[in-house]
């Protein structure tokens, strides 16, 4: 068992690309037609992610002339260059198979927006905001 085991870790990705279901992604996919090697590139968004160490995989989706196209890629195969995060996504399902029975605005997910402040790239939390405002109130009587 120890063997199998080994060889999964050798063949599993060291650094993995940070995303999630509700995602819009672009998969940098290598094909090999004869001697020739091309990346292809396929967008779309993520409707579920399966995990068992190396067989780890998700599912992307797109439309394409009109007609539902899914696809299933492997995380840890060596024939996924890249994936790129084009869109986050703000979803509360782990699977997003609804979206299939959909179409037009009612496919649209929600963007996930993170607001930037001046320090940190992020807003100040709400206990700094309570800090903050507790404390104007005496600055100003005194």
């Amino acid at each position: 068992m120890n063997e199998i085991r080994a060889i999964e870790a050798s063949q599993m990705k060291d650094e993995l690309d940070n995303f999630k279901v509700g995602d819009t992604v672009k998969v940098h996919f290598k094909i090999v037609e004869g001697k020739n090697e091309r990346i292809q590139v396929y967008e779309g968004l993520v409707i579920a992610m399966k995990n068992s160490r190396v067989g780890k995989t998700f599912t992307v989706r797109k439309n394409s002339y009109g007609v539902g196209v899914e696809r299933v890629f492997p995380i840890h195969s060596p024939r996924v260059t890249r994936v790129e995060l084009t869109r986050a996504g703000r979803v509360r399902r782990a699977k997003l198979y609804y979206i299939r029975d959909k179409i037009g605005k009612a496919a649209k997910i929600r963007e996930l927006i993170v607001k930037k402040g001046a320090k940190g790239g992020k807003t100040p939390s709400v206990a700094a905001a309570a800090v903050e405002t507790t404390s104007a109130p005496e600055s100003a009587q005194a």
